[in-house]
């Protein structure tokens, strides 16, 4: 486990688990259904993944894309590659919503719509409500080969 993992909670926030790459759910929900993708690596730049990393990366980005969509019916989704405080190689993961999403009774707002995710706005959330969205997710999540 890298130290980008462990700042996002792995593995109590862990979605999904892949040979290169975990899936975990992003505290801090700029939009319903916000995730961080963080490759296993010991990379601190995208260009130094491993080629297994890379040859994995498109089955986990099509996983992400049709479970989110299944989740929360997104209209757009950004990925966004930062780096600037956490070093090891992830990408924040952002559905992207033009009007209000409700899930478990709370209304979530995409502030920054439909222009850059607001970073600074993050929906409010607890754990409780952090923990339903991971338990949705998780209990759904599944396979490109399973459609």
């Amino acid at each position: 486990m890298n130290a980008t993992m462990q700042k996002f909670g792995y593995p109590e926030t862990l979605i999904k688990e892949y040979r290169k790459w975990v899936v975990v759910l992003r505290p801090q929900q700029v939009t319903l259904g916000s995730l961080v993708l963080i490759c296993q690596d010991d990379a601190k730049a995208f260009s130094n993944i491993s080629a297994e990393a890379f040859a994995e990366f498109p089955q986990v980005i099509q996983e992400i894309e049709m479970n989110l969509s299944k989740a929360f019916s997104y209209q757009k989704i950004n990925y966004l590659m930062l780096m600037m405080i956490d070093p090891y190689v992830h990408f924040h993961v952002f559905p992207r919503f033009a009007e209000i999403t409700t899930f478990s009774q709370h209304d979530f707002f995409d502030e920054g719509w439909p222009g850059l995710p607001n970073l600074k706005k993050p929906n409010t959330t607890d754990l409780s409500l952090r923990t339903a969205i991971l338990t949705h997710l998780k209990e759904s999540w599944l396979p490109i080969n399973s459609n």
